[in-house]
């Protein structure tokens, strides 16, 4: 089981990295980031909750980056207390977590924290059809999970299926593919009959 501790009143977390492998001999660690902000979320000093199972010796701990460089465009980061490869490896697959103010908003018009969409009501054509549940966050895109209900949509996170997010009003706008939203169970339980074929002239 995978556990982190809860954030201070006023705050929420936001999963910002993780850890992926061991790189070199010194304790550096090759990191997958899943902010935009880098520049902000990684600089020396920056402490981070760490994701990890409880049966891991960081269990419960925290880690303190040192400084973040970058390798053949892939980020390395160094931390407080890690010198060696051995020490590196004990981190690997950690996820990477930091307090923040559940008032602030990214720095773009055009992005939102996890927080701020999970609860809005998700609008199709003017009607309600669902909630945001989560987002889920893959290397190819990220998918907002809408539950209906009747069952969960995985709707890509894109401005072509997803062009209007209106924190104010709680709502998303979403605009998906014939057969996102028809394909869940119950929606349709009694597909129509087949028409009776043809009558054939025989001899």
């Amino acid at each position: 089981m995978n556990a982190r501790k809860a954030p201070p009143p006023g705050t929420t977390q936001l999963r910002v990295g993780r850890l992926l492998k061991a790189h070199g001999l010194k304790g550096a660690i090759k990191v997958e980031l899943f902010t935009d902000e880098p520049e902000r979320r990684f600089v020396p000093g920056a402490t981070f909750t760490l994701q990890v199972p409880t049966s891991s010796p960081w269990h419960g701990k925290t880690l303190e980056l040192t400084e973040l460089r970058w390798y053949n465009s892939h980020a390395v980061g160094f931390f407080a207390g890690i010198d060696d490869r051995e020490a590196a490896e004990t981190l690997v697959r950690a996820i990477l977590w930091v307090d923040h103010d559940v008032t602030e908003s990214p720095a773009e018009s055009d992005a939102w924290y996890d927080h701020q969409l999970v609860g809005l009501r998700a609008l199709r054509d003017g009607t309600d059809v669902g909630r945001v549940a989560r987002v889920d966050h893959n290397p190819a895109q990220d998918l907002l999970a809408i539950d209906t209900g009747s069952g969960e949509v995985l709707v890509p996170f894109v401005s072509a299926i997803v062009p209007t997010v209106d924190i104010e009003a709680g709502t998303v706008t979403l605009t998906p593919p014939p057969g996102l939203f028809e394909d869940l169970p119950d929606e349709d339980p009694t597909p129509a009959a087949a028409e009776p074929p043809a009558p054939v002239d025989g001899h």
